[in-house]
């Protein structure tokens, strides 16, 4: 047997013993080569935005001796509520002014030796939509809760309508980027890879609920609206991926 074929031989066959594969001899694959001239970056398009759906939460709260006299007079307040809201929203569209109600929870109350010592209950009246003028004067009119949250959004149709042209906005920047890339380069022109196109929620700036609450205590008995003020916030719409250029 020739000396290199016994040398061979002597290396393969404690492989086979081990059980080791014939492929783990064999040379490796070159990797495939990436593509020439890929160039990735995003463009970004953005608008400050004012939140125009007002949420507003009314909150009743009682205790009593009784889980039935609790849940009673839960109810008795939380309908003389839910009909003076119901007057103020059928005079407008639901869209400006819609009324539900929230939770509803009663509960037993606990003394400092861990016995129960009465019930107490809540009951919630919510106020939403777009009019912040007819909400707030509506609030105003039920003295007979207590606000337990304001709440500021941005509605469905208003981002619908911005995130569309920030989007038409966003694709324009990327495709002059795109252009100049390839001008600055010394090419003739590009091709677009893989897109991708995203948009941010809004972080806007909060409004202290906790002024509004002690405004509505001190001039609820003048029926006055409750004082409410958007927040502003940045919806951003970014298109990102990769273009291939042209020599």
């Amino acid at each position: 047997m020739p000396r290199f074929i016994a040398q061979a031989t002597r290396r393969v066959l404690p492989a086979l013993a081990l059980g080791l594969p014939l492929a783990a001899f064999q040379a490796p694959a070159l990797a495939e080569p990436g593509r020439s001239n890929a160039v990735q970056f995003s463009a970004t398009a953005t608008e400050e935005l004012t939140q125009d759906q007002l949420t507003v939460t009314l909150e009743a709260v009682k205790e009593g001796a009784q889980a039935a006299d609790v849940q009673a007079e839960l109810k008795r307040v939380l309908d003389a509520a839910l009909t003076e809201a119901r007057k103020h929203a059928q005079a407008t569209t639901p869209e400006a002014l819609s009324v539900r109600t929230g939770s509803f929870n009663v509960y037993p109350r606990y003394g400092s030796n861990g016995k129960p010592i009465g019930w107490q209950g809540t009951a919630q009246l919510v106020l939403s939509g777009n009019d912040a003028s007819r909400i707030s004067q509506a609030a105003g009119k039920l003295n007979q809760l207590n606000v337990a949250n304001v709440s500021h959004a941005l509605s469905r149709a208003v981002r619908e309508q911005h995130e569309s042209r920030l989007t038409s906005e966003a694709i324009g920047r990327f495709k002059a980027r795109a252009a100049q890339i390839a001008r600055d380069f010394g090419m003739k022109g590009y091709t677009l890879g893989a897109i991708s196109v995203s948009s941010t929620e809004p972080g806007f700036e909060p409004r202290p609920v906790l002024m509004a609450m002690r405004a509505k205590a001190e001039a609820m008995s003048a029926d006055a609206p409750l004082p409410v003020a958007p927040g502003k916030g940045v919806l951003s719409v970014t298109v990102s991926g990769e273009v291939l250029l042209t020599p």
